[in-house]
C-alpha cells in the first residue's frame, strides 16, 4: 500500500466536511481552467496512486450499468443477457440498474478486474476527475474522497494552492 493510500485511510473521515465545503466554493469558480487544473492534478496523483493497491471503489460502490454495458459483458461471458441480469444486476433505490454485489463479483483477489476490457462505462470513467470534466462532477468529488484516495489527494492539492 502506498503512502498516499495510507494517508487517505488515516485522514478521509476527518477531512470530509472541509472537502464538501471546498467543493461548494469551487462551484463559484467553474471554468475551463478549473477543468484543466483537475486534469493536471489527476495525471500527477495517478502517477503516485495505483488503483490495484486500493480497489476500494470495486469493494464498496456498485457501479451503474446501462443496457450497452449489460449486452457487452454478457456477450464477453458467453451468456444470455437475461441470464446475466438475473445473476448480476439489481435495481437501486433511484431505479438505476447496478451490479448486485459489493465487492464486485468480477474483482479478483489481486484487485484486477476479470472483465476489465468490457467493464461498465461507470467503471471506465471513475473517478471522473479527468478528461476536462472535473467541474461537471464537483459534488461527486466531495463524496468520492471517502472512497478514492486519488480524489482525496486531488482535492487536498487544490485546497493547498487555491484556498477559496
Amino acid at each position: 500500500m502506498t503512502d498516499l493510500i495510507k494517508d487517505w485511510n488515516n485522514r478521509k473521515a476527518a477531512k470530509n466536511k472541509s472537502h464538501k465545503k471546498f467543493v461548494k466554493r469551487l462551484k463559484q469558480h467553474r471554468s475551463k481552467r478549473l477543468d484543466q487544473w483537475g486534469d493536471q492534478l489527476h495525471e500527477q496523483v495517478f502517477k503516485e496512486v495505483d488503483c490495484l493497491d486500493c480497489a476500494n471503489c470495486c469493494t464498496s460502490i456498485p457501479p451503474l450499468v446501462n443496457k450497452s454495458d449489460i449486452n457487452r459483458i454478457a456477450k464477453h461471458l458467453g451468456t444470455k443477457t437475461a441470464d446475466f441480469k438475473v445473476k448480476y444486476i439489481t435495481q437501486d433505490e433511484d431505479g438505476d440498474q447496478v451490479m448486485n454485489a459489493s465487492p464486485c463479483p468480477f474483482l479478483e483477489s489481486d484487485n484486477k478486474c476479470q472483465i476489465y476490457e468490457v467493464r461498465p462505462k461507470a467503471c471506465r470513467e471513475y473517478p471522473h476527475t479527468n478528461q476536462q470534466e472535473f467541474t461537471k462532477h464537483l459534488e461527486l468529488h466531495a463524496i468520492n474522497t471517502q472512497y478514492c484516495p486519488a480524489v482525496f489527494h486531488i482535492l487536498e492539492r487544490m485546497m493547498a494552492s487555491f484556498p477559496v
